[in-house]
């Protein structure tokens, strides 16, 4: 398969920051994400609750990714029965991102919509990891928790087996989020591990959304400030491209693709994160497949139209 670079989209006032506690194995990440949430929110209209939940898992997704120790994508889903039927966030080592929602846009949905009564009764959170080199893997776990930091949180306990304290917020302007964890293989004293998890649970969303790393980390912890290291900048990135469009086309089949070609006199795939639009007419496809399959769908469409 072709090699197609990433179709990047520059942006400031995207960042994660890393710390470090030297006094305890805890360490953290603040994220806040500004121009790359608005691009990825004039892609499609959101209704208010879904825009919510989906800022709020591009947060999270910035924040675990921050921790990959290999190349390759970090993809967050949440997939429900209800009124919303998906979030997915997909977050790579070159500090990339981009994010999409499915749902019934017939159904009436409340701004403060909650979101278990969007995603219904059933429902998984997965995570994947989809390395450059080597294997994916992927670890689910069932829905539980009112909030997408309560279902990581859930999720990281259980599959993860790490003590984790993840706090998210989102609005029309900012996706923010902050996570504390233990450091792997090491186990914190109970009362220090209380101490600081205390302290983040005092800040608020409006704090989050609004409070850059070095405030928020002043506010919480200045009696035992941590080791804050240079922030990452972060961008919107799309995978998409022709060449996996085409890719897809010949999974679907001749039969299937020349059908749609030969009724509608051309298909087109639109890509759910950024909205690029691929087209393939008939010529097209007769390349992609190495046959003139649209007149062979319409030969025999005929022949069965005479019988």
């Amino acid at each position: 398969m072709t090699t197609h670079s990433l179709k990047r989209t520059p942006m400031n006032n995207n960042q994660r920051t890393r710390f470090l506690f030297d006094q305890m194995p805890v360490r953290g990440l603040h994220v806040q994400v500004e121009e790359v949430w608005q691009h990825i929110l004039r892609r499609k209209h959101y209704p208010v609750a879904i825009r919510r939940a989906l800022g709020e898992l591009l947060a999270a997704g910035s924040l675990l990714s921050g921790n990959l120790k290999t190349e390759g994508t970090l993809i967050i889903q949440v997939q429900g029965q209800g009124a919303l039927k998906m979030l997915v966030v997909e977050a790579t080592s070159e500090n990339t991102l981009r994010a999409t929602a499915r749902w019934d846009e017939t159904a009436h949905i409340a701004d403060d919509a909650a979101l278990s009564e969007l995603l219904g009764n059933q429902g998984i959170f997965a995570i994947t990891l989809q390395p450059k080199d080597g294997e994916p893997w992927q670890g689910i776990v069932p829905l539980e928790g009112g909030s997408i930091a309560d279902m990581l949180m859930h999720y990281m306990a259980h599959s993860e087996q790490l003590e984790t304290h993840i706090a998210l917020a989102a609005d029309e302007k900012t996706a923010a989020g902050f996570l504390l964890q233990r450091l792997p293989e090491e186990q914190p004293d109970p009362e220090a591990w209380q101490h600081v998890t205390t302290l983040a649970q005092t800040l608020t969303a409006d704090e989050l959304l609004h409070l850059d790393a070095q405030n928020v980390l002043y506010r919480l912890f200045h009696e035992t400030p941590p080791r804050v290291f240079a922030p990452e900048a972060l961008e919107f990135a799309c995978t998409c491209s022709r060449g996996k469009v085409s890719d897809m086309l010949l999974m679907l089949g001749g039969q299937e693709v020349g059908q749609a070609v030969a009724e509608e006199g051309s298909i087109t795939v639109d890509c759910d994160f950024c909205n690029e639009q691929y087209t393939f007419d008939e010529t097209d496809v007769n390349a992609l497949f190495g046959s003139d399959i649209v007149s062979a769908v319409k030969n025999e469409n005929s022949r069965h139209t005479v019988q």
